[in-house]
């Protein structure tokens, strides 16, 4: 650079291509200046727990993408946990009345890692827990759900903002976390990176 040239603003990288995780930014006013796909394996480690898969497959998606010096990457992964069991996608009808049996009527934690890598090239990640309990789901709503097709391509077979916010009955945490991103860390996390916010 220059002498006495003004070094150009920090913008934001979304290493995701979520349209949930646009969405909850932009109710915060934070539009990212482009939008990466990060292609990295998200299959779980042998062994590994809920809170620290979500961790190392945020961080994997923020160094994944190339990064210019005044970009600020934000990279985040959510899954859905029954005890030590990671409840990811599920890969047919068949698997998602499996998932729905498994949360019908019980608690379980909704976890994010979000990772910000700033100007210093340093990966910071953070992990929000959410606490999610459903009533007990009867044979028709699991029916009723599964023939809606929401819980397809959602982490544990539900979204929360769509018609599964009805079998909701306790939620302790973050609510945006459980849509894909816990918008008040991540915001303080873009603050501390130095990205301009209003």
């Amino acid at each position: 650079m220059p002498p006495g040239a003004k070094a150009p603003a920090p913008t934001l990288v979304l290493a995701s291509t979520s349209p949930r995780r646009r969405e909850l930014l932009a109710r915060i006013g934070v539009v990212p200046s482009r939008i990466a796909a990060p292609e990295i394996d998200e299959t779980p480690l042998k062994g590994e727990v809920p809170r620290a898969y979500v961790a190392r497959l945020a961080e994997a998606k923020a160094l994944a993408v190339a990064r210019a010096p005044e970009e600020i990457v934000l990279a985040g992964d959510t899954t859905v946990a029954v005890g030590r069991r990671i409840l990811e996608k599920p890969a047919d009808e068949t698997d998602l009345r499996r998932m729905l049996g498994l949360l019908s009527g019980r608690r379980h934690h909704v976890y994010s890692g979000v990772c910000v890598v700033g100007p210093d090239g340093k990966p910071r990640t953070r992990v929000v827990d959410t606490i999610v309990g459903f009533k007990p789901l009867s044979p028709v709503e699991i029916d009723w759900y599964v023939a809606s097709g929401e819980g397809m391509g959602k982490a544990g077979g539900y979204a929360i903002q769509g018609r599964a916010e009805g079998f909701v009955r306790y939620l302790a945490g973050s609510h945006s976390n459980v849509v894909g991103l816990p918008v008040f860390e991540t915001l303080g996390m873009l603050r501390s990176a130095g990205l301009p916010l209003g």
